[in-house]
């Protein structure tokens, strides 16, 4: 099983020093205001960037800009982000560190913000380490975070500082934005995108929305049917003896649901996949002595268990229809009916039970068709299956070839 496993982890690092560099159509503008026209390495960035890759053509040397050198650019029809000095609240949103003051803690920065709304009133967004930000401008005025802040009470009671919604009432009065609306308006995403549209409409002012319209499927489904070759040794600690149940083929089969993480390009995912597996087989052990007749010891096991592997997965993109697949999983194991007989010379003694089992770490490689159909060759380190048991211990390993078909 050591040369399946260092076979895995080559290909594993293979696989994982490649990885597809998109560069599409965009455009910056440097500080001399000249827009250049280039291709933009896409990264779906999570946190605002500092700087970007660019390549003035296909097959030119990619070049690097950042703060100091562009003062805006963009990806055409998925995003758009403008250099600007800001005042920003650097207050931490963390539960543990929240403060007692009511009020932001303003300090100045230069940011890349990611413009979502453009019209009369345009509206931008900041992200850092899950801290979010949002600010907005009117008529090309100056550009002020909206602020939402999360502070103690005197008595250790977490409120809210929702002095945005005021602001905006303030500011972007309109006849069709009510008091009552403002009210429920959240401080996410969609809330004040929705909000500075309908804004802009009011005012029959012409807009773009720079979400990006990239459909994404965040949640699949898939069947997943493997065949595996599983290995057991058994020790005795008191003993020092020890039993190899040897190799064993067997079926198993799941159901996979996979979570497509929203950043990177759909390059992420974690998913959990209840599966069935066994291992049964019987091995006789015969000791001889110098004199006297040898010993004859049964030794067998029926292990069924329900796995559960937590994965954290990476795809690698070939085209629209293929990509590459490397995942790590933490795996849960769950017994059922599962018994065991070690080293046992008497036949009237019953089997001993598996109750308890320790998890395991697997990591795998894999393929995937058209987001419907899917290989992959898995190999999960060992685990200890008889960990109820203080005085053995076990080694049970093994390595998975696994086909899956995608519901939805």
């Amino acid at each position: 099983m050591k040369k399946y496993l260092l076979l895995l982890s080559v290909v594993i690092l293979s696989f994982n020093s490649y990885s597809q560099i998109l560069f599409e159509k965009g455009y910056f503008i440097d500080n001399s205001n000249q827009k250049i026209e280039c291709l933009i390495k896409n990264v779906d960035w999570s946190n605002n960037p500092t700087s970007f890759e660019y390549k003035l053509s296909e097959n030119s040397e990619s070049i690097s800009s950042n703060l100091k050198t562009a003062t805006e650019f963009g990806i055409y029809n998925v995003c758009k982000y403008t250099r600007r000095t800001v005042k920003i609240d650097i207050s931490s949103n963390k539960t543990e560190e929240l403060s007692v003051e009511k009020n932001p803690v303003f300090a100045e920065q230069e940011l890349f913000l990611k413009v979502l709304v453009e019209g009369k009133s345009n509206l931008y967004f900041y992200e850092k380490a899950n801290s979010k930000r949002f600010f907005f401008s009117k008529d090309n005025s100056d550009i002020i975070q909206l602020v939402y802040k999360r502070f103690l009470m005197s008595n250790n009671i977490i409120t809210e500082n929702n002095q945005y919604k005021q602001q905006l009432w303030n500011d972007l009065k309109c006849e069709s934005i009510q008091i009552s609306s403002l009210n429920k308006l959240q401080y996410i995403e969609k809330s004040l995108i929705d909000f500075f549209i309908e804004y802009n409409k009011c005012n029959n002012s012409d807009f773009k929305d720079y979400r990006s319209k990239e459909k994404k499927d965040q949640f699949n489904l898939s069947l997943r049917a493997r065949l595996n070759n599983s290995s057991l040794t058994m020790e005795n600690y008191t003993t020092r003896s020890n039993v190899d149940f040897g190799n064993k083929s067997s079926f198993g089969f799941g159901i996979e649901a996979e979570f497509i993480l929203p950043f990177n390009k759909n390059k992420w995912a974690i998913s959990v996949e209840p599966t069935y597996q066994n291992f049964k087989t019987d091995v006789t052990q015969i000791i001889n002595y110098s004199s006297g007749p040898p010993d004859i010891f049964n030794n067998s096991i029926n292990y069924s268990s329900i796995e559960i592997p937590l994965s954290l997965r990476h795809y690698l993109f070939l085209n629209n229809d293929s990509k590459f697949f490397i995942n790590v999983s933490y795996v849960l194991d769950f017994p059922m009916s599962s018994t065991f007989i070690y080293r046992n010379n008497n036949p009237n003694i019953s089997a001993r039970i598996i109750d308890a089992t320790m998890p395991n770490i697997a990591s795998g490689i894999g393929y995937k068709f058209k987001n419907k159909y899917s290989g992959e060759l898995r190999y999960q380190s060992s685990r200890n299956i008889v960990s109820d048991y203080i005085n053995l211990n076990s080694k049970y390993s093994t390595l998975s070839l696994i086909f899956g078909y995608s519901i939805f």
